[in-house]
């Protein structure tokens, strides 16, 4: 359990070095052209409108890191896209949000759209896109447990999410 804790979050880091690295914009030198400088200019003039979008994510989590990194190194910024990032503390929150019209996006699991189209919603959402192949949900104990098993939960006291969402 230990070194999956460990090998997951290594994982996480090495993403963000990388995603980093790669957004690195390269010096230009003297010898830089006066084309170039023109071309850049017209790029820079045909860039689009920008366009206010509302996400509200469900919580912060390492697990979005790709996203926080494209916040930060100005992608939706360049795309014309004016980004908030706002967090709802839950699904039902940030569901709450987007039918409610205050949130463009609700960044969170599938269930919260399963829950409001069963409940009949006339105006439900539809699920668009995946971030995360798995959930980044895990188990921390205070001690070393070499020979862990699910067995060993038993009347012990586990803390848990919040109440109504599924860990």
């Amino acid at each position: 359990m230990k070194r999956r804790l460990l090998a997951l979050c290594l994982v996480a880091v090495m993403a963000a070095a990388i995603l980093s690295a790669c957004s690195q914009k390269e010096e230009k030198t003297e010898e830089t052209t006066v084309a170039e400088e023109a071309s850049e200019s017209n790029e820079k003039e045909t860039l689009p409108e920008t366009s206010k979008v509302v996400l509200n994510e469900v919580a912060h989590s390492i697990f979005y890191a790709p996203m926080y990194v494209a916040i930060e190194e100005g992608y939706f910024d360049e795309e014309g896209i004016d980004l908030e990032l706002v967090t709802g503390f839950g699904a039902d929150k940030t569901m709450t949000a987007v039918l409610s019209g205050s949130a463009d996006i609700g960044f969170m699991g599938s269930e919260a759209s399963i829950y409001t189209y069963n409940e009949g919603a006339n105006d439900y959402v539809v699920n668009f896109a995946q971030l995360t192949q798995r959930a980044g949900n895990f188990l921390v104990a205070r001690e070393e447990m070499p020979d862990f098993t699910w067995e060993s939960l038993k009347d012990k006291d586990v803390l848990g999410g919040r109440k109504g969402v599924i860990h």
